[in-house]
């Protein structure tokens, strides 16, 4: 039954949208965000109705969401976090849980990753107290080396976490089949990977366990928020127990005693029949997101398709335009990795040696275009790991100059479905005038 009070608000929020959120349309000269939110009045609709029945937590909305990711992966389990870099911390803890027994991971145990990328990718591995073996990237794809893998190999490697750099795949069936013959772990930090596909199969569904964020930059947003993702319901049950306090019951929040079994238990040293919804199982968090955030990630999705299709279409068309004015004769243009379709965050460019890559991104910012380094650069030159440097606390192998490389001469533009072709034909335009100053 249609709830005729809430119909006329809607209809209020249709008019509301188109007075005060229908942006203009771009001029030649206004501010070129590398990325924004994108939304209609759908977004607003459903965030005023989660707040109508005003059920502050996760409810109805959120399990409607991690349904609807899960189908679109084509992956069975969802839980929905307060942000990716919260799926990231849980999708390594949920590794170390006991109930993995001899599969485990400990503390000490050494986690194959790369420096060059996002900061709360390397972050879980030291807070847990776990040891980051860094490997070098390549460019233009800006993924592990995978040829430096076999040399970072110990007897302590437990797991290998990376991400898909800007969209771009990492080597998915080599990494893979690394991992599966030295039985390790596989985190797939697929936050700005949404949508990317590797042999015609999405990102994020091929480890062992994967992460999304859906902060505002991102290929669909929830404002904060992400989600943490398996086929694994082991994992599964673990990363729900992470998530929830470390709490043993499964039962969701506002549901009594589904299982029957509330009251006739045996857990640990505690008394027979303790409450099963205190008995906890993990040293956890509370790391849930809301029914508000996710009523606006459940609209988000009915767009995915098409933001997608606009951040390749946004790629290519920068892409094309670079390369028919010889710009790939100042920049190292980007390049996706073999039998992968990626869903771009960003379009990504390493400057030549003739090229001074702080004066072109000065000059991009004083014609207001937005540019981005890639996130931290060399991590290990980062004030954070000012305590570690020169410590056993991490390992690196050979050298990392091609991260070195990236750090000083790299950066990214935007390809968001925010960005059209007039943005993007200012960009180059901006991008000739600069190489030629």
């Amino acid at each position: 039954m249609k709830n005729k009070d809430k119909e006329k608000i809607f209809e209020l929020i249709k008019d509301y949208y188109e007075k005060h959120h229908n942006n203009k349309k771009y001029q030649k000269g206004d501010y070129i965000p590398y990325a924004s939110r994108v939304y209609d009045e759908k977004e607003l609709i459903n965030l005023i109705d989660a707040s109508l029945d005003f059920w502050l937590t996760g409810g109805d909305y959120t399990s409607r969401f991690e349904q609807a990711l899960g189908n679109y992966l084509n992956i069975k389990y969802v839980s929905f976090v307060n942000s990716g870099s919260s799926a990231n911390l849980l999708a390594l803890t949920c590794l170390m849980s006991s109930e993995l027994k001899d599969r485990k991971i400990n503390k000490g145990d050494e986690i194959i990753t790369v420096a060059c990328g996002f900061p709360t990718t390397v972050g879980p591995i030291v807070q847990l107290g776990l040891i980051p073996v860094f490997v070098d990237i390549t460019i233009p794809q800006y993924n592990i080396d995978i040829t430096q893998l076999e040399d970072a190999l110990s007897d302590k490697t437990k797991a290998v976490f990376l991400a898909h750099t800007l969209g771009n795949p990492f080597d998915l069936s080599y990494i893979k089949e690394f991992c599966d013959r030295h039985n390790l772990y596989l985190i797939e930090d697929n936050c700005d990977a949404l949508g990317s596909r590797y042999d015609n199969q999405y990102t994020g569904t091929f480890g062992d366990v994967a992460t999304s964020s859906f902060y505002p930059a991102h290929h669909i947003t929830t404002g904060e928020g992400g989600a943490v993702y398996t086929n694994n319901p082991v994992l599964h049950k673990i990363i729900r127990s992470l998530r929830d306090w470390g709490r043993d019951c499964i039962c969701p929040g506002g549901k009594e005693n589904l299982c029957n079994k509330r009251y006739d238990g045996d857990y640990g040293l505690l008394p027979h029949g303790y409450d099963h919804k205190y008995v906890y199982s993990h040293f956890g968090y509370n790391l849930k997101a809301t029914d508000l955030q996710a009523s606006i990630g459940l609209a988000q999705m009915d767009k995915l398709d098409e933001f997608i299709s606009k951040r390749i279409e946004n790629f290519n068309y920068l892409n094309n335009k670079l390369i028919e004015n010889n710009m790939d004769e100042y920049f190292i243009l980007p390049e996706a990795i073999k039998n992968s379709v990626p869903s771009w965050f960003g379009y990504i460019l390493t400057c030549k040696e003739n090229v001074d890559c702080l004066k072109i991104i000065n000059y991009l910012d004083s014609n207001r275009i937005q540019t981005r380094k890639l996130f931290a650069g060399n991590i290990i030159r980062q004030p954070c790991f000012d305590e570690l440097r020169d410590t056993d606390n991490y390992r690196v192998i050979n050298n990392l100059n091609n991260t070195d490389y990236v750090m000083e001469h790299s950066f990214w533009l935007g390809v968001a479905p925010s960005i059209d072709k007039d943005m993007l034909d200012y960009m180059v335009e901006k991008l000739i005038e600069a190489v030629k100053q």
